[in-house]
């Protein structure tokens, strides 16, 4: 599977059954060629004029299933969300 394939499937946690986006990157070790986790844009807020503040890293052992167009997760989004650097 490619990377471009990743980023056009929609991830969803199995916690709570909430759409999280769609991957919009992710992070390989660099040395064994292994995925490590997938980085989702969080939601853009208006008050910070549709940036987003947050992205949510979750790690390859939290990927339940990857579907043709869908990829379930189980996270905890508190633990999975990061702040943006601006």
């Amino acid at each position: 599977m490619r990377i471009s394939d990743l980023k056009t499937k929609e991830v969803i946690n199995i916690c709570d059954c909430k759409r999280l986006g769609y991957v919009g990157d992710v992070d390989f070790d660099m040395e064994s060629g292994c995925l490590l986790s997938i980085i989702v844009p969080g939601p853009g807020c208006f008050c910070g004029f549709l940036v987003r503040e947050k992205e949510y890293v979750i790690p390859f052992c939290d990927i339940r299933q990857v579907g043709p167009d869908i990829i379930l997760v189980n996270v905890d989004l508190d633990k999975a969300t990061e702040k943006c650097g601006v």
